[in-house]
């Protein structure tokens, strides 16, 4: 493994930048990378130390380890001519290994860009006023709209925040400005191109099995970014404790590279150097001291070449000069400018800062052949600090301590050694096992006579207690004494190998739950003995520890995706400046939004933080489902709050939503209720109303009915009156008429009287007259008397005019 560098073999790092940028500086520089990391020290070295350990894990990752040891663990004296074993593996360690893999593989992400410049901090600190003035003047504002239809809003109203801690949540989810959504779009663009999900699982996979992980980003005028998987077999770096490797000051890998490849990356190689360079290689000088297998498949066609970063430092001075003018006049410098204290005199001044640089080189192994040293190109330098430089390789070994790498696969090597050996023994075992037996007593046997005349054979006694499992037997013998062998046939039971199986099952098991136990890989994260009788609570604990037991190794996968994301960031400014694949990087952003290419076009004048939000794991995505659960049960929020909730990966967000959207229904539940009662309540009063309204038309129907009942009353009154009336007058004049009629009869009675008395009295008169005559002439003629009274015809019959007197 890697060991502490005690003696320094490099070159002075405050050597001049004009020493810095020589071809010996560059050669010393190398050939002290060399001996670093391929120094002979007890017959072995440093990188091969490392090649043979990560080959080791990987072997065991597989189910592909070495079996040599078993043998030697298992022979006498080397000698396995008695042992017919099957040895290969048991792939124990590889299910561990996929379990953790492909977990963590399906775990998704978003990458997330934070513009950071001034231009970008300040734009958001406007927005954030803007809002907050608006929910400072929100009555104001809604009193102007409702009067005078002026909107003053500076932000949309419908979306205002309530309060602060709706405007904390508000800028981190729907705030977000064009650069940033055109920075990501960005990043993502380009880390598909480069196929980084395929690149992220096989760091998964070193980080799991070899406890290290690596990754490059370059940039080229003709490729763009370029992200590709580095093995951390082939790096090479200076000595850090630190697990993410902020601190070293060089970094390189080794690579075989053909002789063809090799012209065609330094094409000023000429064949004499080529031809010297395959002659003095480290394939001919065995200088990994490599194994036998190993120096057999080397081409000879091929070199080891190393490239490599050199992190050192440059001074930028300037020479200020004041014109006669007044003016100021800046001239460039190196380092080696340093005038006397007495010269700096008014006119002129010294200015200086230095910066981290890096360089590239490239050495042939095993040679002095230095094929590339220069300043890199297209350094990357984040904007907030110009004086620092990232080097192309990104690196994470969660778990190392003073050089040494412990990987996952590392703690379980032995307990998986220990699996392989019970594994073999119980095949030793199973071939030393007999089947059950039976013993046959001849002599028992010819004793026993059937009473047919014929003797039990064994063969017939084989079978009948093979078929029926009965025996034939005969207490005494034929001379009447005791039969020794009255049972003939015995079974014979070969139980000697059933106590060493259970034994070492039990063994295979231990060593299977040690395993778990060292990587925190239970029952509960693979489901592969699941108890019945176990809640679904407990095995949900269960799996969220096994989870956390392996969070770093997340967490490095995490670490690697959030620095080439930076660094991709800072490559997109070299994209937009200076790569000829500028406007196809743009066309292929704003394809998603058109809208985004100007800010495209602008992207390199910002500087982004970015950062990794996670997707939630079961075991979060659980707790916050219950949490929502409990919510909508109990009425706290509505199911578009759920929905929405749902939708947000950062948990913590997601639950300070969950806790805005609960207050916000329960204040409108609150508000619900008060517009009820005061429905209810002015409800109640229009029925009141109503009912008051009501019972007043009530009675003015009823006292209309009866003025209208009085008014008929009256017209019938006066209907009545009318007719009594107009009877009465009728009546009247009948009784009028009458009466005229009665006078006139009256009249013409007292005319008739009248009459008749005068009739009577003329009659009378007549009669007097005429008696008086016929007296004379009775007298003077003596004549008899004659009698003058009625003879009774002159009789009224009572009538009288009593009848027609008025009633």
């Amino acid at each position: 493994m890697a060991e502490p560098v005690v003696k320094s073999y490099f070159p002075s790092q405050i050597a001049s930048d004009l020493e810095k940028i020589t071809s010996e500086y560059g050669l010393k520089v190398a050939k002290a990378i060399e001996h670093e990391w391929f120094k002979r020290d007890s017959g072995t070295n440093r990188y091969y130390n490392n090649q043979n350990t990560f080959h080791r894990r990987r072997l065991y990752a597989r189910g592909e380890q070495s079996i040599q040891k078993y043998k030697d663990e298992l022979s006498i004296n080397g000698d396995l001519s008695y042992l017919n074993l099957d040895w290969k593996p048991v792939p124990i360690i590889p299910k561990f290994v996929d379990i953790v893999v492909n977990g963590m593989s399906e775990r998704s992400f978003d990458i997330k860009a934070f513009s950071q410049d001034p231009h970008g901090i300040d734009k958001r600190t406007d927005h954030m006023q803007n809002i907050l003035a608006d929910m400072e003047l929100r009555e104001i504002n809604n009193t102007i709209l409702k009067q005078l239809g002026i909107n003053l809003y500076k932000s949309d109203k419908d979306n205002l925040p309530e309060n602060t801690e709706e405007l904390d949540v508000y800028m981190q989810m729907t705030y977000k400005q064009t650069a940033e959504i055109a920075a990501e779009q960005a990043i993502n663009t380009i880390l598909e191109g480069n196929k980084y999900d395929l690149t992220r699982r096989r760091l998964l996979y070193d980080l799991v099995t070899i406890g290290m992980a690596c990754v490059k980003n370059d940039f080229s005028t003709s490729q763009g970014v370029t992200v590709s998987y580095v093995d951390p077999a082939d790096i090479i770096y200076s000595y850090t404790d630190s697990p993410y490797f902020e601190d070293i000051y060089y970094i390189g890998e080794i690579k075989t590279v053909p002789i063809n490849e090799l012209k065609k990356q330094f094409p000023n190689l000429t064949n004499e150097n080529l031809e010297e360079i395959t002659k003095q290689g480290i394939q001919n000088t065995d200088f990994y001291h490599r194994t036998m297998d190993e120096t057999n498949n080397i081409d000879l066609n091929s070199v080891q070449v190393l490239y490599f970063n050199y992190k050192t430092y440059m001074n930028e001075v300037y020479k200020i000069k004041e014109t006669a003018t007044g003016a100021s006049k800046i001239l460039i410098k190196d380092d080696q400018f340093n005038p006397p204290i007495d010269v700096l005199d008014g006119n002129f001044e010294k200015v200086s800062r230095s910066l981290e640089v890096l360089y590239d080189g490239a050495l042939v192994l095993g040679t002095n052949t230095l094929l590339k040293w220069e300043l890199a190109k297209n350094m990357m330098r984040p904007k907030s600090d110009q004086s620092r430089v990232k080097m192309n390789y990104s690196l994470v070994a969660p778990r190392m301590y003073k050089g040494r790498i412990e990987s996952l696969v590392s703690r379980i090597e032995g307990f998986a050694d220990m699996i392989q050996l019970t594994h073999l023994k119980l095949q030793q075992v199973l071939s030393r096992m007999v089947p059950d037996g039976v013993y046959l007593d001849a002599d028992g046997l010819a004793e026993i006579d059937l009473g047919n005349g014929t003797n039990y054979n064994p063969q017939e006694a084989l079978n009948m207690f093979f078929q029926t499992g009965s025996v034939i037997g005969r207490s005494f013998t034929s001379t009447g004494d005791m039969n020794p062998g009255k049972m003939p046939i015995q079974e014979l039971a070969s139980g000697g190998g059933n106590n060493k199986l259970a034994s070492l099952i039990q063994t295979y098991n231990y060593y299977l739950q040690m395993i778990r136990d060292v990587t925190g890989l239970n029952e509960a994260r693979d489901g592969s003995t699941p108890s019945k009788d176990a809640l679904v609570g407990v095995q949900k604990m269960a799996a969220a520890n096994s989870n956390t037991a392996t969070r770093h190794i997340l967490q490095s996968s995490l670490f690697l995706t959030a620095e080439t994301a930076e660094s991709v960031s800072l490559r997109v400014s070299d994209i937009l400046e200076y790569s000829p694949s500028r406007d196809a990087l743009i066309q292929a952003v704003g394809a998603h939004n058109v809208g985004l290419l100007k800010e495209i076009s602008e992207l390199h004048l910002h500087d982004f933080g970015i950062f990794i939000e996670l997707a939630p794991d079961e075991e979060e995505k659980q707790l916050m489902e219950n949490n929502i659960q409990m919510a909508i049960s109990g009425g706290l929020i509505d199911l578009e709050d759920a929905i929405d909730i749902r939708e947000i990966k950062n948990i913590k967000l997601a639950n300070q939503v969950l806790k805005i959207r609960r207050k916000k229904k329960q204040q409108r539940d609150q508000a619900a209720q008060q517009a009820n009662i005061q429905a209810q309540a002015q409800a109640n009063a229009q029925a009141q109303q109503v009912a008051a309204q009501a019972e007043i038309q009530k009675q003015q129907v009823l006292q209309q009915m009866q003025m209208q009942m009085k008014q008929l009353e009256a017209q019938l009154d006066g209907q009545k009156l009318d007719k009594e009336a107009a009877v009465k007058k009728e009546l009247m004049q009948l009784e009028f008429k009458m009466n005229m009629q009665l006078k006139t009869m009256e009249v013409e009675a007292l005319k008739a009287k009248e009459k008749d008395k005068e009739d009577r009295k003329d009659e009378r008169i007549n009669k007097q007259a005429s008696r008086q005559s016929e007296l004379i002439n009775q007298r003077q003629n003596n004549a008899p008397p004659k009698n003058f009274e009625s003879s009774g015809n002159d009789v009224l019959g009572g009538f009288n005019l009593g009848t027609f007197e008025p009633r």
